[in-house]
């Protein structure tokens, strides 16, 4: 009775180390650094890495991009204050109640073949600069 246990267990023994050798080779397999699983996870490694990389200097240009456009809307902001109080001061001056609303254009003749010319306006009062009308050159 012995001996059949002592022969079983030699058995066992022996499946098991066999199965061991088994397991260790599939193992090496799976963490192979070329094929298996273990080069997925170097890929991978390195991937994250790199977008680690890419991430901190979109970060970066972000950051200096979002400083010039905060920059940049301050400086619109100040001039558009600036302009309306330009057009709230153009409104107080005397002889300007006519400059929004449009004038009705000279109507020209359909069969005319030079265009009319505009009159030069005289300068109304209270007026600071005066608008000239230019001749385009190069036009003969």
């Amino acid at each position: 009775m012995e001996l059949i246990a002592d022969i079983l267990l030699a058995a066992g023994a022996l499946g098991a180390g066999f199965y061991c050798f088994v397991l260790a080779r599939r193992l090496n397999r799976f963490n192979d650094l070329e094929k298996g699983v273990g080069g997925a996870v170097a890929v991978l490694s390195a991937q994250v890495d790199d977008l680690t990389k890419t991430l901190s200097a979109a970060r970066d240009a972000s950051h200096g991009s979002e400083e010039a456009l905060q920059d940049l809307t301050m400086r619109a902001e100040g001039v558009a204050q600036r302009l309306e109080l330009m057009m709230a001061s153009m409104h107080d001056m005397p002889g300007l109640e006519d400059v929004d609303s449009p004038k009705p254009s000279s109507v020209e003749q359909p069969h005319s073949r030079e265009p009319a010319e505009p009159k030069p306006q005289p300068a109304k009062p209270g007026l600071m600069f005066m608008r000239h009308e230019r001749k385009q050159q190069g036009a003969a």
